[in-house]
């Protein structure tokens, strides 16, 4: 799969403000600060798609990217943010959590990690939290230019025998570098093997005009 096209759709806060779209979607979703944006420019081959900041938090809505006109990439808040006040913070998760657990067409979503670090408390507890997410994930590793590759290695084999320990999924993880764009074709590769068959070209879908919501 190619990506020859990559546009920005719209934001959204909530579950409930996401597109009435039947396309499959894939979430991209970490930390803080550990690189959503700039990975998301670096699939796309452009620059200025999603916005970048060395502040974290940038990304403070669901951003919705069309992806050859026939997939989605929703870049969502990264997790963790701590320079909001604790009400704002509540929204915030609660924002992707109702998504994750709510969006029908949501087939695939990528936990982005830092690959500079052994496995963090708080990325081991959202991949807990997603053992209950309805759609699978992979883990992509990022910054992977940072740092040696034996190091790399060495805390994507700690991930996999971390999240053993626990009985965790051990998901596929993908190493990547939004530098020098390392890791790219086989993520794509890896998303596409979770998307439907691409439509012929003439064909449309159809609007969707209801959408499962997160059930209390």
């Amino acid at each position: 799969m190619k990506i020859d096209a990559a546009t920005f759709l719209t934001s959204a806060k909530g579950l409930e403000d996401c597109p009435r779209s039947t396309l499959p979607e894939v979430a991209f979703i970490g930390r803080s600060n550990v690189g959503k944006s700039s990975l998301v420019n670096m699939l796309a081959k452009q620059k200025g798609l999603a916005k970048v900041s060395k502040k974290p938090g940038a990304t403070k809505l669901l951003n919705f990217f069309a992806m050859n006109g026939w997939w989605t990439l929703v870049d969502l808040p990264g997790y963790g943010f701590a320079q909001v006040s604790k009400g704002k913070q509540a929204s915030f998760n609660q924002a992707v959590s109702e998504y994750l657990m709510g969006r029908k067409q949501l087939k695939l979503v990528c936990v982005l990690v830092d690959s500079r670090s052994e496995p963090l408390e708080l990325d081991l507890a959202f991949l807990n939290w997603l053992e209950d997410c309805p759609a699978p994930h992979i883990i992509v590793f990022t910054k992977t230019d940072e740092v040696p590759e034996p190091t790399w290695q060495r805390n994507m084999d700690i991930y996999r025998e971390t999240l053993a320990a626990l009985e965790l999924r051990v998901p596929d993880i993908v190493p990547s570098s939004s530098v020098d764009r390392s890791g790219r074709g086989v993520l794509i590769q890896r998303i596409q093997s979770f998307l439907p068959k691409r439509p012929r070209k003439g064909s449309s879908s159809s609007m969707q005009l209801n959408w499962l919501k997160k059930t209390r």
